[in-house]
Order: structure tokens, then C-alpha cells, then sequence
């Protein structure tokens, strides 16, 4: 790929998804230094800003909050991981910055000890911050210890310190920028509607182009969570999530948003209003053994938000040699969600090793279909594994090529009124775990029992009206 994204070919955006106003600047008048003062760096935008994002902290009882927005972590002895995914996407440069953030097994927040081992057995843990950036370049911050990494119970609010500055103690709860920054030389702090941070690659990846450093502070506005604008919010894997069975669990956030704010990304600097946005995240013992993914919040051929986020996977059941292999489509659009599950429809898939995703999905009143390729050769990233920790286990481009078409079903459950045919070249596609000696292809096939108890309409939230019993995570 091209170093510059001025060679890239950019999507209009009079037609676009999500519009905003985004510049890219390709060298800094301003630098920080690994030298510079703390008191400088609280203070230090570059000159060039013309973006000043507002903080504002996080408002209690938002309307788009989704079912297990916080920190899933039960302080027991178990294995279990927990990670967050936060994108950004300026269309004007085709360019998308994702953030990912992972905690393995923190009840050894300063790493286990050769009597931990000896009970526990061999765990991996700590805290890891890994960004794919402009261009698909990377960059990875990783510490064994999370005695500086902090979640909130219930809200989707996290942060961790790597490097403090000074005597300064490490943030414990979200603060303001100004305090942050003052504490925190390396490290970062996200919330749904604010994320800052600072890092530097520790040199763990030779086999991808890198990055040494970055910043970023930015605010976003959440647009829709996971569900109609205008009901409560869903759990993306159904009421079961709430239960540590069907591990790892996942949920979407945030299906699309709008962020406003600038990036420093080694020595090129950039800066967006209203930029597409999107997070998510998942939990439990440990990752699915395959997976596939597809989400996208930029499209070309309607004025309107449209926001993708489609994934499958094999995972474990319970402690037995047992997998099965769940596989969702969820499309936002108008305001309106529309949802293609296990156990209200079917989903199909066909997916090669690298370069070409295939799925298709019904439910009772509606079918999807969507294809993304690409010619990118994708960088690979980590995932918190059980077997090895934080390893490349996985790869991704935000460079794909999409098309998506909705329709109403007719009487006779075949396709009738079009209701979205979109495409993107700045679709984000990943295959992971493994392995994938060839092409997976599939259909959902879902226990009728269990669907039956999953098209329940349980609001898990209710039965826990006081903070304080609910389980953690919820």
C-alpha cells in the first residue's frame, strides 16, 4: 500500500453515510519529545489544530446504553479476558484508526508468583494497547502487570497506565483531560463519549510495519447503540450473555457514532469532525477457536446512517469437547435496527482463508445480503489467547470492498421492496483463529429449544433495579 492516501481512491462525500469534515496533515510543526515536561505536554496542541474536541463526563442513564457496557471482571481465580474495540473512520482520506485494548486474568494483577502458578496452574496476564492506523500500520504497547488498569462495574469506562508521570498517582476512574494528563505519560482512558491516550510500540512486532508513537483526544456523540433508537437496548449475543456459558460473550456498544477530535499517528497528524465511529467487545475464558468479522459505517448511495456489523465463529461449550458455530448480522439504518439471528432466522456464510467474505441472513419479515473482498494483504494483530497470551491470532484491513442490499420480504418470503444497496471501500475485515486451510462455508443451525428461550424478551437489567446487586459487567 501506498504510503500517502492522497494515491488512495476516496469515496464522494455528497453520498455518504455518516459525512464529516476531516483534514490530514503530513508533517508536525510541534513535537513532544520523550524529554518534555509534563507541564508542557498537558498543554501542547499542535500548531496546526483547527479541532478542539469538548470533554464532557460520562451522563448517567444515557439512552443508548447497551447491556453489558461494563467490566465483566468477578475478582475470582478463573480465566478470563476482557477487551474493547473502538474505530474511527475518515472517509475524506480513506483512512480508519482502530483501537483495541485488552486485561488477561487479572486477579494476578502483578503476575503470578511460583505459588500462583502451582495452584493455578501456568496463566497469562496484563494489559495490552494495540492500534491498526493509517496505511494498516500498527502499533503495540504491552505491560504483564495490570495493577494499573481500572473498569468501571457498569458503564463502559476503562483506562490503564503504562508509564506515570512524575510521582504522580495512576488514575483509578475516569478524570478530566487536563488531570489525566497530568498523571498519565503513557497510557489511556475511554468512555462512550470521550477517548485520549499516549503510547509508544515496545518493538514486540517486527513482522508488521509500525509506528513509534501516538496521541489522540477525541469526543464522540453515540448515534445508535445496539437496537432501534427509540427502544431499550440489546444484548448482541441474547439474555444468556448474562451467564458465563457460551464463552467468549460479545456485545456491540456502539453500532455507530460521530467523533470529533485529531490523531497523532507517528510523525502525520490527523484531525476529524463528525467522523464515523463504532465499539464493541467481548469476554470470558478466552477467544473463539475461528472467527470471521465484517463491520463498516461509510457507504456510498444513500444520504441516510447505515451502520454494519456482521461476525461468526466456532466456539467451545461449557467444559466438554462440544462447538458450535453462531453467526449474526446486524444492520442500522434509519433509526431502525435490523437484526438476522440463530434464533429468529438463518445466516449463511462463505468465507475464504484471506480476500473474500460471503453472507447472507432472514429473519421473519426481511433478507440480507453482503459481500466484501479485498486485494490488501492485511496485518496481523493480537488477541488474548488461553494458550498463549496476547499473540498475532488474527488479521485485518480497513481497506475492503462491500456491498450490502436489504429487502422486505413478500407474501411468499422471497425478496420484495429494496430497502438499502450500498457499498464501501472502507469496510473492516478480519479472519482469525484457525485453522483456515481452506474456505468455511455454513449455515446456522440452532437448537429449537434454545431458540425458543432466546426469543424470550427478558430484560436481564430488571431484575437487579439496585446498582449494587447487579453482576458485574451487566
Amino acid at each position: 500500500m501506498e504510503s500517502s492516501s492522497l494515491a488512495l481512491p476516496r469515496l464522494s462525500p455528497l453520498k455518504l453515510s455518516f459525512v464529516s469534515e476531516s483534514k490530514r496533515f503530513f508533517s508536525l510543526p510541534t513535537r513532544v519529545s520523550a524529554s518534555t515536561s509534563a507541564e508542557a505536554q498537558t498543554q501542547l496542541v499542535p500548531i496546526h489544530s483547527s479541532v478542539d474536541p469538548v470533554y464532557q463526563p460520562t451522563p448517567k442513564h444515557r439512552p443508548l446504553r447497551t447491556p453489558h457496557s461494563g467490566y465483566h471482571f468477578d475478582g475470582t481465580g478463573r480465566p478470563f479476558f476482557e477487551g474493547w474495540y473502538f474505530k474511527v473512520s475518515i472517509p475524506e482520506c480513506r483512512q480508519s484508526f482502530c483501537f483495541m485494548y485488552s486485561v488477561e486474568n487479572p486477579s494476578f494483577p502483578n503476575g503470578m508468583s511460583g505459588f500462583d502458578k502451582l495452584v493455578y496452574g501456568e496463566r497469562f496476564t496484563g494489559v495490552g494497547a494495540q492500534i491498526l492506523g493509517a496505511d494498516d500500520k500498527y502499533i503495540c504497547q504491552f505491560d504483564q502487570k495490570s495493577n494499573n488498569f481500572w473498569g468501571n462495574r457498569h458503564e463502559l469506562m476503562l483506562g490503564n497506565t503504562f508509564v506515570k508521570n512524575g510521582n504522580s498517582t495512576p488514575p483509578t476512574e475516569e478524570l478530566p483531560p487536563e488531570e489525566f494528563d497530568k498523571r498519565v505519560s503513557e497510557g489511556f482512558q475511554v468512555t462512550p463519549v470521550w477517548h485520549q491516550g499516549s503510547i509508544r510500540d515496545d518493538g514486540r512486532s517486527s513482522y508488521v510495519e509500525t509506528v513509534k508513537s501516538a496521541r489522540w483526544r477525541y469526543s464522540t456523540k453515540p448515534v445508535y447503540g445496539w437496537g432501534d433508537v427509540k427502544s431499550k437496548q440489546k444484548s448482541t449475543a441474547g439474555w444468556l450473555a448474562a451467564f458465563p456459558v457460551f464463552e467468549p460473550h460479545w456485545q456491540v456498544c456502539m453500532a455507530g457514532g460521530l467523533s470529533t477530535g485529531w490523531i497523532e499517528w507517528g510523525d502525520e497528524w490527523f484531525e476529524f469532525e463528525d467522523a464515523p465511529s463504532y465499539s464493541e467487545k467481548n469476554w470470558g475464558a478466552g477467544f473463539p477457536r475461528k472467527w470471521y468479522w465484517i463491520q463498516c459505517n461509510v457507504f456510498e448511495g444513500t444520504s441516510d446512517d447505515v451502520a454494519l456489523t456482521a461476525a461468526g465463529g466456532l466456539r467451545q461449550l461449557g467444559l466438554f469437547d462440544n462447538y458450535e458455530s453462531p453467526s449474526l448480522i446486524g444492520v442500522h439504518h434509519g433509526g431502525i435496527f435490523y437484526e438476522f439471528v440463530p434464533w429468529t432466522g438463518q445466516i449463511t456464510w462463505d468465507v475464504s482463508p484471506w480476500g473474500f467474505w460471503k453472507m447472507t441472513g432472514q429473519n421473519q419479515t426481511h433478507l440480507v445480503e453482503l459481500e466484501a473482498t479485498t486485494k490488501e494483504k492485511g496485518t496481523a494483530l493480537r488477541a488474548p489467547t488461553k494458550e498463549a497470551g496476547l499473540v498475532p491470532a488474527c488479521k485485518d484491513t480497513c481497506y475492503g470492498d462491500l456491498k450490502l442490499q436489504l429487502w422486505e420480504k413478500n407474501y411468499s418470503g422471497t425478496k420484495g421492496k429494496l430497502i438499502l444497496d450500498v457499498r464501501s471501500n472502507m469496510a473492516a475485515l478480519e479472519v482469525g483463529g484457525g485453522p483456515w486451510f481452506s474456505g468455511w462455508k455454513g449455515k446456522t443451525e440452532s437448537n429449537e429449544v434454545l431458540s425458543n428461550v432466546l426469543r424470550a424478551q427478558i430484560d436481564m437489567d430488571s431484575f437487579f433495579p439496585i446498582p449494587v446487586f447487579k453482576p458485574p459487567g451487566l
